[in-house]
């Protein structure tokens, strides 16, 4: 990928040059929380040409500060904080699993930023989000033994007690899971992780649901829904429901695709976002 990189005071990214230099500016935001942004090096790529695209790591992890608070406030400041960094005053922003869910937070609280905004395979904002069903679908795909081995680790890092190294074996555990197709998986992402990042963003989303739910209904910009039909993540729950809840909001399911929609099925978040955009 041709690209730069980018600094804004605590936060580090890339912006890749895109070719004509003066396309649609979109603002890409990692999932986890407390993960690597990485793995959006391919999402770039697919994006590609006509549009400028940046992405940044979100707090706790290099090339950013590893240094909180840790909260879904700070990470929706840091977003407004890279947007400035970049000289762009709105942007079209596209968020992926816990990204699309702090894009929701952003529609919600820095409208004025954003052209649009794009949820891929999203945490919802609706009820629980769609977290317990997508935990029970990720274990009922998993091998018992490792699905039970992945969840304890899991509670451990939620409770602030695990290891980077511990994250990074539950994720290992549950990775083909992700995906449609259990034996057509993406390389293992980078899965630097973050424990306090982990475990106090969590926490805050988890807290600001209910607010966020009622919310939902003032967000009056452009805005897409793409989910992975053969996503643990459940459609119904996590993305359907927050697009029904979005004034004028449009879902699309991507069939034969699982949580990064964009593997399995090239090409279908650039056709989602030059919906958008156009």
């Amino acid at each position: 990928m041709d690209r730069s990189e980018l600094h804004a005071a605590e936060l580090g990214g890339w912006i890749r040059n895109s070719r004509p230099p003066h396309g649609p500016p979109v603002l890409l935001l990692h999932g986890g929380p407390g993960m690597a942004y990485t793995y959006l090096d391919t999402l770039g790529e697919e994006i590609g040409d006509g549009y400028r695209v940046a992405a940044f790591q979100q707090r706790g992890l290099e090339p950013s500060t590893v240094d909180g608070p840790f909260d879904v406030e700070t990470a929706v400041a840091d977003v407004a904080a890279v947007l400035d960094a970049l000289g762009w005053d709105r942007a079209w922003i596209v968020g992926h699993s816990w990204g699309g869910h702090l894009l929701l937070h952003c529609a919600v609280a820095i409208p004025d930023r954003m052209f649009g905004g794009l949820a891929v395979d999203l945490l919802g904002g609706v009820g629980d989000g769609g977290e317990a069903a997508f935990e029970t679908e990720l274990m009922r795909r998993t091998p018992p033994e490792a699905a039970a081995r992945a969840q304890e680790l899991d509670e451990r890092g939620m409770r602030g007690e695990g290891t980077p190294e511990e994250l990074r074996e539950s994720l290992e555990l549950l990775w083909p899971a992700y995906f449609a197709a259990p034996g057509h998986t993406m390389p293992f992402m980078d899965a630097r992780t973050s424990i306090p990042a982990y475990a106090g963003v969590w926490e805050s989303a988890r807290g600001r649901l209910p607010a966020l739910e009622a919310s939902l209904g003032t967000i009056a910009m452009p805005f897409g829904v793409v989910a992975g039909g053969g996503s643990p993540m459940p459609v119904d729950e996590a993305a359907a429901a927050t697009a029904r809840a979005i004034p004028g909001a449009w879902l699309e399911v991507v069939d034969g695709a699982g949580h990064f929609p964009w593997f399995e099925r090239p090409c279908c978040i650039r056709a989602a976002l030059d919906r958008l955009t156009r």
